[in-house]
């Protein structure tokens, strides 16, 4: 496990030949982006049903690369792709061994996105595959946001995860809840990124919608709090939905989805509403 990968001479532009990856928003992305042939490794999340980002049968063709350095050397690689925090053994162990890191940041915005399936696209090799890839990001939103002559108000929706946490402005997830036809009553009460909302101030604000979680990304279920019979004594007047809480941490082709599901919840809403 601890030898060093194969020899490959290479000029800038060879694509590498086997990547690893330690992030499962990034196994995403070379789900979509990279030959089959190329990936050596998939974050170890991808193999789990409540955290991936992939299907599971995919996934399981690709052995499962944990957080240590053991586990990266072992897939002999000769590019790494890795998410913001890396153990800096990890880290130390692939710079003796000449081998590439990439790391990536989560991105906050869909115009982050675009840029990281551009960057993987490149250092992969396949460069027009990501274009392709965000094309259709930009396709699935843009159609997600299209109102059918239902109903002329964006209703009223909060974003409401385990423990009360809520995505506000400057995050991926909130942004795409407003680029997909909905009111966010995170901006409406300033909220930070992510931050946190109490069953109180919930009710008090009486949003249209509360999407609450359905595990995911290592959370272990849905909200709790969504099951208080408050809630329910209140749903006369508020709809609940469940967002899959893996859909509000990655980009790339994980929007497609969640711009998708986003679309059904409102024009269920919409429905329910009569026009």
């Amino acid at each position: 496990a601890c030898s060093a990968p194969p020899q490959v001479n290479r000029t800038p532009d060879t694509m590498p030949a086997r990547i690893a990856s330690m992030n499962p928003c990034i196994d995403a992305v070379l789900r979509e982006v990279a030959d089959p042939r190329q990936i050596a490794g998939i974050s170890h999340y991808s193999h789990d049903t409540r955290s991936t980002s992939v299907p599971l049968d995919w996934a399981r063709h690709y052995p499962a690369v944990g957080d240590g350095a053991e586990d990266v050397i072992a897939t002999r690689p000769d590019l790494v792709l890795a998410g913001p925090h890396v153990a800096p053994q990890t880290v130390a162990a692939l710079d003796r061994l000449g081998v590439r890191l990439v790391r990536f940041g989560v991105p906050a915005t869909l115009e982050e996105s675009r840029a990281q399936v551009t960057e993987i696209g490149t250092i992969t090799g396949h460069a027009e595959r990501a274009r392709t890839l965000n094309a259709r990001i930009d396709a699935a939103v843009a159609a997600a946001a299209t109102t059918r002559g239902v109903s002329a108000n964006a209703p009223l929706a909060l974003i409401w995860q385990d423990g009360g946490l809520v995505p506000g402005k400057g995050t991926l997830a909130d942004e795409l809840l407003v680029s997909t036809g909905f009111h966010s009553a995170s901006r409406d009460l300033h909220m930070a990124q992510w931050d946190m909302v109490s069953l109180e101030r919930l009710l008090s604000i009486a949003p249209d919608i509360v999407m609450t979680g359905g595990g995911g990304m290592g959370t272990g279920g849905a909200n709790v709090d969504a099951r208080h019979p408050a809630l329910r004594r209140a749903a006369t007047h508020i709809t609940y939905a469940e967002l899959p809480s893996h859909m509000l941490h990655c980009g790339g082709p994980v929007i497609i989805d969640a711009a998708r599901h986003l679309a059904r919840i409102r024009h269920d809403w919409e429905r329910r509403r009569g026009g």
